[in-house]
């Protein structure tokens, strides 16, 4: 037996109960994984609490972890027990102390990153690899806005931006935060709760604009972020922290100069073996190229709710990681 974060409703983080679980032997193409870390993302807060609602309860949740194979199912070959492995985007589940996963989703970890920076980077890292090398690639040269440029991915992507030679523009929420974004790299950090991010990414653009927006805030930003873009800019929207968005016209994408506006997700861009291998390799390159990922947080796995809260409330900085 071993245990799991389950939920059996949607809800507040009280729905989070911590629950032994039968694994059982991996099956053709599986492995047996004992975790060591896992990360906290907010698409667990989403699935928690049914804005993205799992249609199978009970269920356990998380996305992303990283540990040691246990044991290999029949016609895996390129795994072997005691093998260093980490994952992200794969069904929820990540929240245990081992499971069962199918090999093609798993990523061999150089030795260079240890279990705990890779349960808290694989995700996203990995996200922010696919939206600035792919949804919109970014290129030397150019100024973007990235919205919570002190959280997780936030803090990923402004120094891959960095290597990539953009000017980043961050929105960050408080003093302490804009610090750190400023610690990363950031060019321009807009403390949103006491500046309008809309004049102040003008002045920086002398009025130009900006051909890329990256929004995982939602419902407070929406309409400022697509008042930011060029003509024929690009509206990347991954997430909605504060709250999804109303309804709009797309007769507005026109009205506001011809915009493009995207609604990606990590699955969608990492569907293949090759796709997954490849966006993990460039996050580990650029990891060797310098980019620092940040454990700022840390909580006993069985302690996740409490982990849940702290995200909700936007007191966390950087990742967080559950240890089992």
């Amino acid at each position: 037996m071993t245990h799991a974060i389950r939920i059996y409703e949607h809800g507040g983080p009280e729905v989070l109960l911590w629950e032994e679980v039968d694994l059982g032997a991996p099956g053709p193409g599986e492995v047996c994984l004992r975790q060591t870390a896992a990360g906290l993302n907010f698409i667990d807060v989403y699935h928690r609490n049914g804005a993205y609602a799992l249609p199978d309860l009970p269920t356990a949740i998380g996305m992303e972890a990283a540990g040691v194979v246990e044991a290999v199912g029949e016609g895996v070959d390129d795994l072997k027990p005691g093998d260093r492995v980490a994952y992200a985007g794969y069904k929820p589940g990540a929240y245990a102390e081992a499971r069962l996963m199918p090999a093609e989703r798993l990523v061999p970890l150089p030795d260079s990153i240890d279990d705990q920076h890779a349960a808290a980077m694989m995700l996203q890292g990995m996200t922010a690899e696919y939206l600035i090398r792919r949804t919109f690639a970014v290129q030397s040269g150019q100024t973007v806005l990235f919205h919570a440029i002190a959280g997780g991915v936030g803090l990923i992507a402004c120094q891959w931006l960095k290597q990539l030679g953009a000017t980043v523009i961050g929105t960050v929420g408080n003093e302490a935060k804009a610090e750190l974004a400023r610690a990363h790299g950031c060019d321009h950090v807009i403390v949103y709760s006491g500046e309008n991010f809309v004049d102040r990414v003008n002045e920086i653009t002398d009025g130009a604009g900006v051909p890329v927006v990256y929004d995982s805030v939602g419902k407070d930003t929406w309409e400022g972020s697509l008042d930011c873009l060029q003509q024929r800019g690009t509206m990347v929207a991954f997430g909605a922290a504060s709250g999804v968005p109303a309804d709009f016209s797309v007769n507005q994408l026109q009205f506001k100069g011809s915009l493009y506006l995207t609604r990606p997700t990590l699955l969608h861009y990492n569907v293949s073996r090759a796709e997954l291998l490849q966006s993990a390799n460039a996050l580990f390159a650029a990891v060797e190229n310098g980019l620092k990922v940040e454990i700022n947080q840390t909580y006993p796995l069985e302690e996740t709710a409490d982990a849940h809260r702290a995200l909700e409330a936007r007191e966390t900085t950087g990742s967080t990681i559950l240890l089992p």
